[in-house]
Order: structure tokens, then sequence, then C-alpha cells
């Protein structure tokens, strides 16, 4: 960036740095992002752990994880408005204290009640926190330098979820649950301090804030009440479902009228809002409304096949939580190594081009997972990780360069907001969609498999005395051998039935992704780094 144009950018006076170096800020955001995810991805390791010792079942348990979700979905989109009533440095310390508080009080839950409660309290804070950070960042860095900030950002979302099962399993194992969450404690402090030593709150915002109550501040209740509705019920929908039976259940049913309606109610009312609680017209943008559908996209195929590997290492695979996340590793080690080329790179490549790369690669190293089999060792899986991570530098970071370009200054607290639903939202579907299409062609193909397993098969016939003839050696009666055979014959059905299903989704899933290439190209425009931001 020239000098007269560094210039002007300062001129604004929206960084968050102040007079000192701007990549200090950054490191400092990334410290409470890394938090975030990281009890994200740990508390779901732990789930079966916090069941037995509360006395709840599994299937209560699964509320600790959704209300946590429905919490989040309520205040993200909202936080952009929220950030600049309140401050938005104050809007971002308040979110850290509230979540880190709430993970002492999650580790000091007496009963289920109180866990989910606290839990509610949580992604109350948490919700607010990413697009506070992200804001702060295309805020304090120029758009000539937004990718590379972007990148060191990337780096704790993608390592926090990288180490996070294996570390809850450890934690879980050697100590107890409760430390998944005392762990937040004191990465939330640290924060809280390096925040408010650091972090300056630029005259620019503050002209902005006051102005807003100069008229009386007037709060969109209506359209506050709304977004929550559809976001929190279809969160709600999006978790529940399989384990409700979809729409084979009336509270499911039920809830998912609740979000249809209220999105439909939605969206003219904040368009004919003067001070949207949600600025919904940015979604119809080309630049921004297509970055948005991508970064759903991105987040429906990353979360789904991120849940749904450890799933697979330790049902058709006899892994523990601990190795499952040991398999994810060495591609959060790759990503780390990439993130920093993506970023430089990003400078001197058009996004769209890097975005349909990275697209490709996803497609590619999903394929990969199609030859999945029985036999698959440590390796298949660690370097099928690192392959898949090695596309998604080049999707994250060049997402939010175009998403925020010539936005606004003052629209980047709101495109914030919006940009971590598409990802939340996006995920929420993935996961919902991988988990259901699993159950489903689990059954499928158990049905087609059990269709050739019949006393006149001579394949059984065989395979029914080889294996009998195994127990038998081993000390067992001739007839107990038999059903032993029968019975592990079953099992191997079932297990070769999940394989297979896992396999599907994998197939549907790099279609998928190879789908979205031609769509980057063809709906992203070209982004000038260095081109002023719309309204200076």
């Amino acid at each position: 960036m020239s000098d007269a144009r560094a210039a002007a950018w300062n001129a604004q006076s929206r960084s968050a740095a102040g007079d000192r170096n701007p990549w200090l800020i950054a490191v400092v955001v990334s410290i409470a992002t890394f938090m975030l995810v990281l009890d994200t991805s740990i508390a779901n390791v732990a789930l079966l752990n916090i069941a037995g010792d509360l006395a709840a079942s599994a299937d209560q348990a699964t509320w600790i994880i959704t209300t946590y979700l429905v919490a989040n979905a309520v205040i993200i989109p909202v936080s952009g408005w929220l950030s600049g009533v309140i401050g938005r440095k104050r809007y971002y310390m308040l979110c850290v204290a509230i979540f880190t508080v709430s993970s002492l009080l999650c580790g000091l839950a007496w009963n289920l009640q109180s866990l989910i409660f606290f839990r509610i309290v949580q992604g109350l804070g948490g919700g607010g926190m990413a697009p506070s950070e992200q804001s702060i960042l295309a805020d304090t860095f120029p758009p000539a330098k937004r990718a590379q900030a972007f990148a060191l950002y990337g780096v704790a979302v993608i390592l926090a979820p990288t180490v996070g099962p294996t570390l809850g399993g450890w934690i879980t194992d050697s100590y107890s649950w409760h430390w998944i969450f005392f762990i937040n404690v004191p990465f939330g402090i640290m924060s809280l301090a390096l925040v408010q030593w650091l972090l300056v709150e630029p005259e620019a915002l503050e002209r902005e804030r006051r102005a807003r109550f100069q008229g009386g501040l007037k709060v969109d209740w209506a359209g506050f009440a709304l977004v929550a509705l559809a976001l929190g019920c279809l969160e709600i929908v999006l978790d529940r479902g399989q384990q409700d039976n979809w729409f084979s259940s009336g509270f499911i049913i039920a809830v998912a009228l609740v979000s249809a309606l209220s999105f439909i109610l939605f969206l003219p009312w904040e368009f004919a809002r003067k001070d949207p609680i949600v600025d919904v017209r940015l979604l119809f943008t080309r630049q921004f409304g297509t970055s948005f559908l991508v970064m759903m996209s991105v987040g429906a195929v990353l979360f789904g096949s991120t849940q749904i590997l450890p799933q697979l290492l330790q049902t058709a695979f006899p892994y523990t939580a601990y190795l499952s996340g040991l398999a994810l590793m060495p591609g959060g080690i790759a990503m780390l190594v990439l993130m920093p080329v993506a970023g430089a790179v990003a400078n001197v490549v058009q996004p769209k081009y890097l975005i349909a790369f990275g697209m490709a690669t996803i497609a590619l190293a999903m394929w990969h997972m199609t030859s999945l089999d029985g036999s698959a060792d440590f390796g298949f899986f660690a370097w099928a990780r690192v392959l898949q991570m090695i596309g998604l530098p080049f999707l994250f970071i060049p997402i939010n360069t175009a998403a925020y370009a010539g936005l606004a200054p003052g629209r980047t607290g709101q495109a914030s907001a919006l940009i971590n639903v598409a990802r939340n939202l996006g995920g929420s579907i993935g996961i919902s969609l991988a988990n259901t299409e699993i159950a489903r062609r689990a059954q499928f193909h158990q049905a087609r498999l059990v269709e050739h397993i019949t006393p006149t098969s001579l394949a059984y016939q065989d395979a029914t005395r080889t294996v009998a003839r195994y127990f038998a050696e081993q000390g067992a009666a001739a007839a107990q051998a038999r059903d032993l055979a029968i019975v592990w014959i079953g099992k191997t059905v079932q297990s070769q039935s999940v394989l297979l299903a896992y396999i599907d989704v994998y197939w549907l899933s790099a279609i998928f992704a190879a789908a979205m290439v031609p769509m980057v190209l063809l709906m992203l425009k070209r982004v000038d780094p260095h081109a002023a931001p719309a309204g200076h």
C-alpha cells in the first residue's frame, strides 16, 4: 500500500490498534478465538462421561450441545448491532467475560439442568466474540493486508478443533469432564487483560455510537425476536431432527413451522427498517451474497466431514476418542504451515480463483475417502485429513477478503455477524445432513446385504462353517460355535453397512464441493485490494 493510501486509511480512525502495531491486536483477539473454538470441539468428546456423572441419559446429555448452539444462533446475527450500540471494545470484553465466568460455572454445575443453563449463558457470550473479532481485524488492517491478518486469525480457528478432541479425550480420561470447562478460565482472564490494555475504541466508532442515541435509541425488538426464533428453532430442528425421527415428531414439526414463519416475516420487516438489527440488504448484493453462500457451503462440507470422521473411527474402527483426535492432528499441522502461505498468495491472486482451488481440493479429498475399506489404517485417515486441510486456507482467507471488499467501513460489524451466521448455519446443516444420511444409508445397505444371507446360500454356509471352526478351536462346543458364528456374521454385516453409508456421504460431499467451483468462478467479482472502501 502506498504512503498516501496508508495515510487515507489511518485518517478514517477505525483501527483498534491506535498507535500500536496492528499485528499485536491480531494476536490478542486470536487468544479468545482459540478458547471459543476449543470449547466447541472439546465438549463433544466428554458427553457420555457427563451423562454418567450427572445421572442423565445420552439423549438428555445432547441438550448440552444443542442449547449452546441455539444460544449462539440467537446472538450472532444481532452482534453487529449490539457492538454498535454498546461500543465494540466494551461489547467484546463483555462477551469474553460472560464466556469465561459461565465456563467456570459449567465446570461447577451440580446437575444436568444447571449445566444446560450455564451452557446457554456461555453460548450467548461466545456468539458475540467471533463477529467482533473479525470486525476488529477488518477495520484495523487496510484491504491490502487483510488476507495476512485473517491468516493469523485462521490459525487459531483451525488449531483449536485440531487439538480439541485429543485434548478433550485426554482430560476426560486422566482427570474429569469438569476440567474441559475450567481450561477456558485462564485463557479468558488473559484475553480480558490484554484487550483492556492494548485495544482502543476508535473515535469514529464512538461518534457513530453517540449519533445512534441523539434521536433516542429505537430498538428493533420485533426484528430481534424474529431472527432469534428463526435461527434458534432452525438450530433445534437440525440438531435434534435425526434423534427425534424428523417430521414424524410433533415437536420437530412445531419448531420447524415456527422457524419458517419467523423467516418469512423477518426479511420484509428488516427491509422496511431504517436501522435494522440485522442488515439483510447485504445478502442481496452480488459480492457479499455470494460470499455468504460460499461460506455456508464451506461450513457444511468441512464441519460435516470433521464431525463424522471421529464417529467413523470410533464406530467402524476400534479407535478411542484420544486416538481419533490424533488422526485429525496431522491435518491441523498442514493447515498451520499453509495458512501464512495462503495469506501471502491472496495478495496476488484473485479470491475467486483461490476459493475455486480450495473447493476443488476439498472435492478431491472427499473423493479419496470413498476408497475407504475395512483394512484402512491410521496412516490412511491421517493423510486423508491432510489432503482436506490443504484446501482450507485457500477458502477461509479469500472468502473473508471477498466478503469485505467494497463495503463501507460502518457496515463491517454487520458483515462480520452475517459471515459467522453463514459458517455456523452451514456447519449445522452439514452435520445434520451427514448424520441423517449415514443412518438412512446404513439401513439401506444392511437390507441389501441381508438379502444375500439365506440358509440356502453356499457362500453363507461356507462362511458359517469357517467361523464356527475358528470358535471351536478356541474351545467352544459345536452348537455354541455355530451360534457365535451367526452372531459374528451379523455384526460384520452391520459394520459393513455403516462403512458403506460413510462412503456414500463422502461421495455426496465430493460432488457438492465440485459443483461449487463453477459457481464461485461465475458469481464472485474481481477484488482490488488497494481500492478505497465504499463511502470514502
